[in-house]
């Protein structure tokens, strides 16, 4: 009995840890507003034009291509802070 309690404490932090990380994204993903710069699972990145229920419209360049990706495609949304950073 012993031998199994360190999978055992393994396997219940790994399921916290996974719950955290899936509450902290489905937050953000409440908070998406026209105007934020994001970045998609696929590589995508643009500007978001409008929010539909399920879906996102982003504005890509250079062309301003405007694509309709789902809101789940969407991992990273870059603030200001992080633009302010990166230039």
């Amino acid at each position: 009995m012993v031998l199994f309690l360190p999978l055992v404490l393994l396997i219940v932090y790994m399921f916290y840890s996974q719950q955290r990380r899936q509450k902290k994204w489905q937050g953000m993903l409440d908070q998406l507003k026209t105007g934020d710069k994001v970045t998609t699972s696929g590589g995508l990145r643009g500007t978001i034009m409008a929010l539909k229920d399920d879906a996102v419209h982003l504005r890509v360049p250079p062309n301003n291509i405007v694509v309709e990706v789902t809101k789940a495609s969407v991992t990273q949304v870059t603030t200001t802070e992080e633009e302010v950073k990166t230039k």
